[in-house]
């Protein structure tokens, strides 16, 4: 995996899959890493090359001094995709990926191709929730928010079920750099980026999912219908959707993608 100088923050990417094939580019949640996508892989290394990352601040990558914002983690991408010198890729982002792929979509079109944005939101009407998470893991960690945090991430039926994934995910966002994931929430607690859906001209999915609290599906149909020919789908699952129905989102993203 290379370590990508991104304005001085070195960022851990990998790339894999089909060489030749359209590029994807995959961008994680608050508290993860690129190893969340695993159960995506397998599929999409089939059809893709297929680029993840490290956002600054989260796993491999480095933790560089607050502040963090929208623009900052977009650039980043654009540092990625310059260093490998690959002049365009599909994006799809879930969560803060989905948000980041909002800023990209408005200030970078023509570095994408079709913009996948799944379980994100674009606008925070008030930032109480983010400052109690602040509060919270300034003065307890990251693992004084956990088990909320996964509760969010995951319905309570898939935990139950499958609870060594839940406890691989607890771990990775357990491992998250505290600096870096405050630094994250900062970013998000002044989260508006509602104008920038109008700019966005790339063919663009929304992903919701059912259960999600964290991003009701109201959020997505916001994003949706402030882009112009968006279209969504919902899935049947909380917040880290490509987790708890693999299946149901892999599809989701080859079907929007290889669709002419």
């Amino acid at each position: 995996m290379p370590m990508i100088d991104a304005d001085g923050c070195l960022i851990n990417v990998s790339v894999e899959g089909r060489d030749g094939g359209p590029t994807l580019m995959l961008s994680n949640s608050l508290g993860c890493t690129l190893q969340m996508w695993e159960p995506q892989m397998k599929a999409l290394t089939q059809v893709f090359r297929v680029i993840r990352y490290d956002r600054r601040g989260h796993g491999k990558s480095k933790v560089p001094p607050p502040p963090y914002s929208m623009e900052r983690f977009g650039r980043d991408v654009l540092a990625i995709l310059d260093d490998l010198n690959i002049e365009k890729v599909h994006w799809c982002g879930l969560s803060m990926g989905g948000m980041v792929g909002q800023w990209l979509g408005a200030n970078a079109p023509e570095r994408f191709g079709k913009l996948i944005l799944a379980n994100t939101s674009c606008y925070y009407a008030e930032p109480t929730k983010w400052l109690e998470r602040i509060d919270a893991v300034k003065k307890g960690g990251i693992a004084a928010v956990a088990d909320g945090v996964i509760a969010g991430w995951l319905t309570q039926d898939f935990r139950e079920r499958e609870p060594d994934i839940a406890a691989r995910m607890k771990a990775m966002l357990l491992a998250t750099p505290v600096e870096g994931y405050l630094a994250c929430c900062e970013a998000l607690s002044t989260l508006d980026q509602r104008a920038l859906l109008p700019a966005i001209k790339n063919p663009t999915l929304v992903i919701a999912g059912r259960h999600d609290q964290a991003t009701p599906i109201s959020a997505g149909e916001l994003i949706r219908s402030n882009i112009p020919g968006a279209s969504m789908t919902i899935i049947d699952a909380a917040h880290i959707s490509n987790v708890e129905q693999p299946h149901a989102f892999t599809d989701a993203v080859v079907g929007f993608l290889t669709q002419r």
